[in-house]
């Protein structure tokens, strides 16, 4: 008989975690049992599921590395004795907690699937329902002994994606979430329907979990625009002790050619900070030389972001600095796929 999988629910905060007091029209969170209670469905999953909470629940807008640690040591700490683990996380900065989890879980051998809802579990039209059942599900998913997912994802409205690959893209649609450059690794219709080829292939067997609890958030990123004044970018750049800069550029990587600009950003790179070229586009790749206002970029040797997300790429800078890369091994290592989230 087919032993069932154990998941492990961890709530952080978020909509999707409360429920609607209906005598104060207040909205509060909820607790394990009453999850449960407001989801019988649950009941009806072929596997035993187990839930723990952050003892004080948070927005996502507060999220930080701090908790991004709490994240990772819950499932460190529970990894032997779970199949997979849903982690509950409201969606505005869903993407940059599963992008971060992505580097700071390495070796990594069962799903962790970050969902979350734009209505609360309680509501009549609520999107939590069906996100959080069909999470489990994906978490619970196994081939020959061995779970199907062995990554880090983020499910919502019927697709789940790679985590360090999507963007929030609407505050208001249940599709809040997009992955223009990759494609799902999941989609929920009738029949869950896996593309395995798309799933990381892991190649290292046998490796033991290691969990990076080190972020350094001494980044900033700054988004290009027409009109950008010498003051401003001399302000981000002369930030004290700022170790990395994510550059959202336009287009495939391009910036203006103005020389105060350019003499810049070479004197900062040369005084050590590591500035990342990605384009400011939601889809789409930098493309560094492949036209005049990016060959300077390149010439100054700029990072590469390839077809990173702004979110992969901040979370990607902190996790490389918090292992203490060496300087000179930063724009190699960077501009190298860690964990499917570039090209």
């Amino acid at each position: 008989m087919k032993k069932k999988s154990n998941i492990l629910l961890i709530y952080t905060g978020g909509t999707i975690g409360m429920v609607k007091d209906y005598k104060t029209g207040t909205l509060k969170a909820f607790n394990f049992d009453e999850l449960v209670k407001n989801i019988p469905e649950l009941k009806q999953l072929d596997c035993n599921l187990r839930g723990v909470s952050f003892d004080d629940p948070i927005d996502s807008s507060n999220m930080n590395p701090r908790y991004w640690a709490v994240i990772a040591s819950i499932i460190e700490e529970h990894y032997h004795d779970n199949d997979g683990f849903v982690v509950l996380h409201g969606s505005d900065t869903m993407s940059y907690s599963a992008s971060a989890l992505s580097f700071m879980l390495e070796n990594l051998e069962k799903p962790v699937i970050f969902t979350g809802s734009q209505l609360p579990i309680g509501d009549l039209r609520t999107d939590a329902k069906e996100n959080l059942i069909t999470s489990i599900e994906i978490a619970a998913l196994q081939k020959k002994g061995k779970p199907v997912v062995q990554e880090v994802g983020l499910y919502f409205e019927y697709k789940l994606y790679r985590a360090n690959r999507t963007t929030k893209i609407n505050a208001e649609h249940f599709e809040a979430f997009a992955s223009l450059n990759y494609p799902p690794l999941v989609e929920s219709g009738v029949h869950l329907k896996v593309h395995q080829n798309y799933l990381i292939k892991k190649v290292t067997k046998n490796k033991s979990l290691q969990v990076h609890k080190k972020m350094d958030n001494r980044v900033a990123i700054l988004k290009l625009f027409p009109g950008l004044g010498e003051n401003v970018l001399q302000s981000v750049l002369g930030i004290p002790d700022l170790k990395a800069l994510v550059l959202e550029t336009y287009g495939a990587g391009n910036a203006p050619m103005d020389e105060w600009f350019l003499n810049a950003l070479k004197n900062a790179v040369e005084n050590g900070l590591h500035i990342i070229n990605v384009t400011q586009c939601s889809g789409g790749s930098v493309f560094m030389g492949h036209y005049e206002t990016s060959e300077k970029l390149k010439e100054m040797q700029l990072v590469n972001g390839k077809d990173i997300t702004t979110e992969a790429a901040i979370v990607k800078a902190m996790y490389l600095l918090g292992t203490g890369v060496p300087a000179k091994l930063f724009k190699t290592i960077f501009e190298t796929p860690l964990r499917g989230e570039m090209v």
